[in-house]
């Protein structure tokens, strides 16, 4: 359960906006969607190593720059 504190003449849009963030940091509903289908280990692996090696090469890019 989310908690916000709430201040003293705080409006309840800024009240939302702070629930909304801390919503998104906790990653619900990024979990709920992967839960929706399930993805074989090799898939996530290869995934994983793709990744990876996109990262290398954004940092290699910044590196000759």
């Amino acid at each position: 359960m989310l908690i916000i504190p709430v201040k003293d003449g705080e409006s309840i849009d800024r009240a939302l906006k702070k629930y909304k963030r801390k919503f998104d940091k906790t990653g619900v509903v990024r979990k709920l969607r992967a839960r929706q289908q399930f993805i074989k280990p090799s898939v996530t692996n290869r995934q994983a190593l793709a990744k990876a090696a996109h990262k290398q090469r954004l940092q290699s890019k910044e590196e000759q720059a």
